[in-house]
């Protein structure tokens, strides 16, 4: 199979990095300061992919969905993002082949998006500490918009600021909120099988293709930029 595209947008936690190592430090280091049990990492691994503050409500409830005191959580959220900020790639690294193949499809002509729910104050250091940032075109972290994957706002912003149409390009991730945010958006989807996909089969969210090994994206696509080109020059 041969999928055509001008362009990638890539989720980050869990499809390019796996972070959560640094994560569960920071969540850990915020509950021993407000003197609360921790956890451990398969758990916290459990709760990424909502965005930063949603992990904090999880860490202080201990459920997924359920609402903290909210005098607590902003406690909480300012202890956080100063450990995580400070340590946000002490452990993180990228998945094999990740940095390999951000280098072959920038040089084939891709134009290439991280489209994360995380906040930018974490995104850029993790990607530059990393060596992964100049790969990209277009950075938009969960705070630069209003609603967050699997919301498609994301995904449609991105591909405006990469000067295509959702139909020129393809979304890569690991989760549901992935799938359903490209889905939503009218966009391809290509799924991959590690990362924090919360026991989630994504070959029934219908992606066009899983993979085991970010490598084989460079087999799968073929760079096709007539649509891009002709916008960017409209």
């Amino acid at each position: 199979m041969s999928i055509s595209a001008a362009a990638v947008l890539f989720d980050l936690d869990g499809t390019l990095v796996d972070t959560a190592a640094d994560i569960t430090k920071a969540a850990n280091a915020m509950l021993v300061t407000l003197g609360r049990a921790t956890f451990d990492e398969a758990t916290v691994a459990g709760w990424i992919g909502d965005g930063i503050p949603r992990l904090i409500k999880r860490a202080l409830t201990g459920e997924r969905f359920a609402e903290p005191d909210e005098r607590l959580f902003r406690e909480a959220e300012v202890v956080f993002g100063d450990v995580y900020e400070e340590h946000v790639a002490d452990f993180s690294q990228p998945y094999p082949n990740v940095a390999a193949t951000l280098k072959n499809l920038k040089a084939t002509g891709f134009r290439l998006a991280c489209v994360t729910n995380k906040a930018a104050r974490f995104t850029e250091p993790l990607l530059t500490a990393l060596a992964l940032r100049g790969y990209f075109d277009v950075v938009l972290g969960g705070d630069a918009v209003a609603r967050v994957k699997p919301d498609p706002l994301p995904v449609f912003i991105a591909c405006e600021r990469l000067g295509i149409g959702v139909a020129d390009a393809v979304l890569v991730g690991d989760s549901a909120n992935d799938m359903k945010a490209a889905k939503a958006a009218g966009m391809r989807a290509i799924g991959v099988r590690y990362g924090y996909n919360h026991g989630v089969d994504l070959a029934t969210l219908g992606p066009v293709a899983t993979l085991h090994d970010m490598a084989r994206l460079v087999d799968l696509l073929r760079y096709d930029g007539g649509s891009a080109t002709q916008r960017a020059l409209s």
